[in-house]
């Protein structure tokens, strides 16, 4: 069992390092199949168990920013949390092992298991999908055809596949639900179809790299991004957040002066003002000055009152003429963040969780911002990781990808990069230019095909300027939908059933009753015509 849990914590590990700031994607189906062999063959409760210690190994080490931007409490509450879903994951090996396909069967599983996760309890957490680690490899143009769940379920079917091929070469394990305890010629076939199926998934997913989807663009317009950053320490937007207002309307009003091509209009990022633009007095003149000075709609992210116990993170459309107009809602508030999940029962009052003096409430818009004629598909910070914002945007006409993030309270940590990798992801699955506005993070405009077309250094006072294309068509990971998901999800629900009945029937009956052997009849004397003839 110790060799087990080894296996299951170097896999745990390696599956971190898939990720930034190791970035190491190629090990994703290895961890993937070192997952599936460290629970080959366990009894139900072992199998969750070990799978547990998988999902500790990776969930800490993968989130270990949390502990240094927030703190460790919540580094362990979230970490211990996500770790669950693998160890739920391990429980249904045992039950899938011994149906035809399994290899299948468990990956639409686990990527089940993400899309939970992602969403549920509260907010989700989805930060860790197989997919997410994708960027800067020959399998990225595939999320524009299969979407990030697609994508995940042929990397986790790769892996298990993987795995399915290596049992063929290990000694059988009590239990027989593996290749391990059958015969030469049985494992030879397994071991063909597994290896037969891992390059024709690869050969699957290298197709788009070779022929990758490309929008047509029926249209330009020229953006700028503005990135005004946080005096030092620079994580503590709320301790300086008027000099963080003044820092974008000096930057904007700094680009109006220089000349040159003038945008169609200005992104500034989230927490650009951290106070209410509509009632706080200077904040409000100091985004009009800006805005008069530059004659372009600018995008303002700040935080809007909603009453006296909520509060809104919002993406504003500021006309020179017409003021303030068109608003996008943060979908995905972070739980213990951004709000006290269930806090008419609990009210907290310790550690970081004693800022969160109101919760913030989630957005429910899914048609595009217009911006300057533009229709614009706006997220903000972790809104990026969840599938529907942008997809629904996208589905309802959006041209362009803009997301709206602070970084501050993560600057010194590894979730800036990789925040910004699921980021380019996007741009590839909605076949969209994107452009990134951050208060201090990384601040960027990213091409369909997800390349850094520009980017600002982290802590610095910047502004982008670029031409970006704009495009109606639909990839096909748009089209698709939610629907890869629900039939992963409905597939799963329906593997479980069936192998919970035959798991069920296995326990209850092993197997035929051994028949002792009858007691041997006694030996009878030889006759004398039988008797050995002694020879002299």
């Amino acid at each position: 069992m110790v060799g087990r849990l080894l296996l299951a914590v170097a896999a745990g590990l390696a599956l971190t390092a898939a990720f930034e700031p190791i970035a190491v994607p190629y090990l994703v189906p290895l961890a993937v199949a070192a997952f599936v062999l460290s629970v080959r063959g366990l009894t139900f409760w072992r199998s969750g168990a070990v799978a547990l210690v998988f999902g500790v190994a990776f969930y800490f080490t993968h989130i270990y920013w949390m502990k240094q931007s927030i703190g460790t409490d919540a580094w362990i509450a979230l970490s211990a949390a996500e770790a669950l879903f693998y160890g739920a994951v391990g429980l249904t090996v045992p039950v899938v092992r011994r149906l035809p396909g399994w290899p299948v069967w468990l990956a639409a599983i686990w990527t089940t298991s993400e899309g939970i996760r992602a969403t549920w309890p509260f907010s989700g957490m989805p930060w860790g999908r197989l997919s997410f680690a994708m960027i800067d490899t020959p399998v990225a143009p595939a999320v524009a055809y299969v979407g990030m769940t697609g994508l995940s379920f042929l990397l986790a079917l790769t892996g298990m596949l993987l795995a399915a091929a290596a049992e063929t070469w290990l000694p059988p394990v009590a239990g027989g639900d593996d290749a391990g305890g059958a015969g030469g010629g049985a494992r030879r076939r397994t071991r063909s179809v597994a290896l037969g199926g891992v390059l024709a998934i690869l050969a699957l997913l290298l197709v788009p790299a070779v022929a990758p989807f490309q929008a047509h663009e029926s249209g330009s317009a020229v953006v700028a991004a503005v990135q005004g950053n946080i005096p030092d320490p620079a994580n503590d937007i709320l301790a300086h957040y008027r000099q963080v207002t003044r820092n974008h309307v000096d930057a904007t009003v700094r680009l109006a002066r220089q000349g040159g091509p003038r945008p169609d209009f200005v992104l500034w990022p989230e927490n650009s003002t951290a106070v209410d633009p509509f009632t706080d007095v200077e904040t409000n003149a100091g985004i009009r000055r800006a805005v008069a000075a530059i004659g372009v709609p600018v995008v303002v992210g700040g935080l809007v009152d909603d009453g006296p116990d909520h509060v809104l993170n919002q993406g504003i459309v500021w006309d020179p003429v017409t003021g303030p107009g068109d608003r996008y809602t943060k979908h995905h508030p972070v739980a213990y963040g951004e709000y006290i999940p269930l806090r008419r029962y609990w009210d907290p009052n310790f550690g970081a969780l004693r800022a969160i003096g109101r919760d913030m409430e989630s957005g429910t818009r899914t048609s595009p911002l217009r911006v300057a004629g533009i229709d614009v598909a706006d997220a903000i910070c972790f809104d990026v990781a969840y599938d529907d914002v942008m997809r629904d945007q996208v589905a309802e006409g959006a041209e362009l990808l803009t997301v709206q993030t602070s970084n501050a309270s993560f600057i010194f940590t590894d979730q800036v990069e990789q925040q910004f990798a699921i980021t380019r992801l996007r741009a590839i699955e909605s076949g969209r230019w994107l452009v990134v506005a951050a208060v201090n993070g990384i601040t960027g405009v990213v091409a369909p095909d997800g390349t850094v077309v520009a980017s600002a250094d982290p802590r610095t006072q910047a502004v982008i300027v670029e031409r970006v294309g704009l495009s109606t068509d639909l990839t096909p990971a748009t089209r698709l939908g939610p629907w890869p998901s629900r039939v992963l999800t409905g597939l799963s629900v329906l593997v479980l059933a069936v192998g919970a009945i035959a798991y069920r029937r296995r326990q209850e009956d092993p197997g035929p009753a051994r028949v002792p052997d009858a007691p041997a009849a006694p030996e009878t004397p030889p006759d004398r015509s039988e008797a050995p003839v002694a020879r002299r």
